[in-house]
């Protein structure tokens, strides 16, 4: 079985256990499903899945694959230590502190809430800082698409604004090649939407306006701002360290 139709039953299985439909298992800028379709139809010919009505579940084979996928990655974390065990105990627990006072938080949790079904048994450290570092993850998604809705955004304009914000094409084609998980055709839509709110500037060249720039900057901000909010003090006094340790983490980690 190739890589993605693997992948979709293990991604299936963080979604509720009513199952979930193709546009919910990616990311909320995509709006070209192909990709998660053809991976879907792979795992259900080899019997991991099943749809009804448009939603996708595990079958009895799909959660014994995920069952076998987990034991085998905790074992694997286990193996892994980047830093002086106490040290990564010490990481881990510390983001661990930072994750449930979110949880506990009225920030919204919807990648949160999968998360939570993605967490293992944390025995080893490094198994424990993945949980972690996956939920906080997990939960700067959240609040960056709450920031991104409430100034009135839908996923796939933002995700446009966001590349001519950040400069990474120059014009609508080159654009088009750095997004293929949007069609051309809503692409040029979504510079029309932009275009129109006086966010990007008219013209072939794409460039955000002023008014452009600072919406963009003020969601971001909004994020952090929702994200940061809940952590404990007692966890922000140890942000310089905390951020040495993963340094230190994925420099061990990195290929060589």
């Amino acid at each position: 079985m190739d890589r993605p139709a693997f992948f979709f039953p293990i991604t299936l299985s963080y979604q509720p256990d009513e199952g979930a439909r193709l546009e919910d298992l990616g990311n909320p800028y995509t709006t070209v499903f192909d990709t998660n379709l053809a991976a879907a139809s792979a795992a259900r010919g080899a019997g991991l899945v099943d749809e009804t009505g448009g939603r996708w579940r595990l079958t009895t084979k799909g959660r014994e694959l995920d069952a076998r996928f987990r034991k085998e990655l905790a074992a694997y974390f286990a193996t892994l230590e980047p830093l002086p065990r106490n040290d990564l105990a010490r990481l881990a627990s510390l983001l661990g502190e930072a994750l449930a006072a979110i949880e506990r938080s009225d920030v919204p949790k919807d990648h949160l809430r999968r998360a939570a079904r993605y967490r293992g048994d944390g025995k080893s450290p490094m198994a424990a800082l993945d949980d972690a570092v996956f939920g906080l993850w997990q939960a700067r998604d959240d609040c960056h698409m709450a920031s991104w809705r409430a100034a009135g955004f839908g996923g796939p304009v933002f995700d446009v604004l966001t590349r001519v914000w950040r400069r990474e094409a120059a014009t609508e084609a080159e654009l088009a090649g750095k997004l293929p998980m949007q069609h051309p055709s809503d692409i040029s839509s979504a510079l029309a939407v932009l275009r129109h709110g006086h966010l990007v500037r008219e013209g072939a060249a794409l460039e955000t306006t002023d008014g452009g720039s600072r919406v963009r900057q003020e969601i971001e901000d909004e994020t952090d701002r929702r994200f940061f909010a809940p952590w404990p003090d007692s966890v922000g006094r140890e942000g310089a360290w905390i951020r040495a340790q993963l340094a230190a983490v994925n420099a061990a980690l990195a290929p060589t």
